[in-house]
């Protein structure tokens, strides 16, 4: 169930009913020559969407799914020109903290957070948030084994990183329109610093792409894609198993 698509006194009914908070953020950047920027937000979209029918139909799980931030750091992706919007950090854990005390205030008690972008840092802003909110709303990570999926279900001797195979794959199933399959091929690159706090992509890919894209197909994408709800099911369930931090003793 979207958010955005139901009235405030039908967002209240399903508070009251216990309903959880499926929080998904994305980002605009770069995504090589074949796919457009707006592909991670699309990405967990999708994801919290199908995510949230396949465990109400399966588990009796009412969530309600937020609208998908577009926008965050993205500073690596900055010198390729064009094709980004990056908030500075601060700004980001700002806004992000102004959502969740918004989940908390009109009822919600626990809220899943999807991220869209593998580069973004907020869980020390998270971990704030629930020693603030102990016993109001408690913020969970749902993290998705996506490079085990791509292991078990890919070729894990095809070099992954961004705008690669898993991707361009995934986007083949689920939105092919957006494809420039004419511009899909395996670039020259240098090997990349993924723990470098000042990481600039375009020092190691001249085309933004990670990785080699020409391993994948629709084919190879549904059967991920099956694979990334399946397990994002699994996971959001032994979340929910986890008992909230208690409310802190009154002095």
């Amino acid at each position: 169930m979207q958010f955005g698509d139901l009235t405030y006194l039908e967002i209240r009914e399903l508070i009251e009913a216990g309903a959880i908070a499926l929080w998904p953020t994305g980002c605009t950047e770069q995504q090589g020559p074949h796919l457009p920027v707006d592909y991670d937000t699309f990405w967990i979209s999708s994801v919290a969407e199908t995510l949230s029918e396949a465990a109400q139909e399966r588990e009796g799980l009412l969530s309600l799914v937020v609208p998908t931030m577009p926008f965050g750091p993205t500073p690596e992706h900055r010198n390729y020109g064009t094709g980004f919007i990056d908030l500075p950090q601060e700004l980001y854990e700002q806004l992000c903290t102004a959502v969740l005390q918004s989940l908390a205030d009109q009822g919600f008690t626990r809220v899943i957070w999807l991220a869209g972008c593998g580069g973004h840092h907020l869980l020390p802003t998270i971990e704030a948030f629930n020693r603030r909110m102990a016993g109001r709303c408690y913020v969970q990570q749902l993290q998705l084994p996506l490079y085990d999926i791509w292991c078990r279900l890919g070729d894990e001797s095809v070099e992954e990183g961004h705008a690669d195979s898993f991707t361009t794959a995934i986007a083949l199933h689920l939105r092919p329109e957006s494809v420039r399959r004419e511009l899909i091929y395996a670039p020259h690159m240098l090997p990349v610093p993924w723990d470098d706090p000042k990481l600039d992509f375009s020092l190691y890919s001249d085309t933004g792409v990670v990785g080699d894209p020409t391993y994948s197909s629709s084919e190879l994408g549904a059967q991920l894609w099956e694979e990334v709800i399946n397990s994002g099911l699994q996971s959001l369930m032994a979340l929910l198993q986890e008992p909230p931090p208690a409310a802190p003793k009154a002095q």
